[in-house]
């Protein structure tokens, strides 16, 4: 099955049904205001899908994380590791740590993180193990999938290099740093689900 990381559009981020984020985007707007912040009420609309747009986010994690979660260790305090790997859901502003929201119809806590901050940590790792450049930029229909299990291979034969030592490695990277940058760059959240 698998976990998906996919952007959330302001219909479903302020939903209080089911299916939508409205609990987290309200204990979020409270958390904020408690630490003197504004509230986190511009999230676009979600875009009509289409393919190669970069108006959308969507990947999957269900490749074999041993590597990347080594390299975050080599790489990040075990504090940057758990905000790089430990959120659920990803907001477009500065946080200076994350926040923990209650989730009473679920009976869990949901940590936020600042994509900025995500982004900082994720550009750590491309630069250490020298993602590609051919990485692609977007991800809007499992992109980054379809790219490693492909082209990445293809072009790991000729462009040799750290990234090339274990792809699935590669490919956690570039979702937490393409995660983030669409985030940013859309003002969109991005949630696991």
């Amino acid at each position: 099955m698998g976990v998906y990381l996919v952007s959330v559009g302001a219909e479903e981020w302020f939903d209080d049904e089911k299916d939508g984020w409205g609990e987290v985007a309200s204990a979020l707007d409270a958390e904020l205001e408690r630490r003197g912040l504004p509230p986190y009420e511009d999230v676009p609309t979600e875009p009509d899908f289409v393919p190669g747009s970069g108006q959308a986010f969507e990947e999957k994690l269900a490749l074999d994380m041993t590597g990347f979660i080594a390299l975050c260790e080599t790489h990040l305090s075990l504090e940057e590791s758990e905000v790089l790997c430990g959120w659920t859901v990803l907001v477009p502003i500065s946080l200076d740590e994350e926040i923990w929201v209650p989730i009473e119809s679920a009976d869990y806590e949901s940590m936020v993180a600042g994509a900025p901050q995500v982004l900082r940590l994720a550009e750590k790792l491309a630069a250490a193990i020298d993602l590609p450049v051919e990485t692609p930029a977007t991800c809007d229909n499992l992109d980054l999938s379809t790219w490693f299990r492909h082209e990445a291979r293809e072009l790991a034969t000729s462009r040799t290099g750290p990234w090339t030592d274990d792809l699935d490695t590669a490919f956690y990277v570039a979702v937490y740093l393409r995660a983030a940058q669409h985030s940013i760059r859309r003002g969109c959240p991005i949630v696991c689900t």
